[in-house]
């Protein structure tokens, strides 16, 4: 199997596998009342799964990032989440002031 065959077939199988999740949770979706502990207890496990992947990338990043340091990403992540905070849970203005605070604070 060539590379190109490779990435094709990993592209497939993950495209396969997300859609056929999102088709069971589309189903069953009708069933689980937001009240519930299931849909709280999945909310969790979705809240914690995403916070594991932000600290990795501050404290353990890959590629380009692991070129700043670890204080530069720790001000930056402290920053952002305040403007989040403060701008009433938007997302664009602390999505856009953290790319151009991590990008000055890197060329300091």
């Amino acid at each position: 199997m060539t590379s190109n065959e490779f990435i094709i077939l990993a592209i497939v199988a993950t495209s396969g596998a997300t859609y056929i999740s999102r088709l069971l949770g589309a189903i069953t979706s009708k069933k689980v009342s937001v009240k519930s502990k299931i849909f709280y207890w999945f909310n969790c496990v979705a809240y914690s799964t995403l916070a594991a992947l932000l600290g990795r990338m501050i404290i353990f990043p890959a590629g380009v990032l692991s070129s700043s340091e670890l204080a530069i990403r720790l001000i930056v992540f402290t920053a952002s989440i305040s403007l989040f905070i403060l701008t009433k849970k938007n997302l664009v203005l602390p999505t856009i002031f953290s790319g151009l605070l991590l990008a000055t604070l890197n060329n300091f």
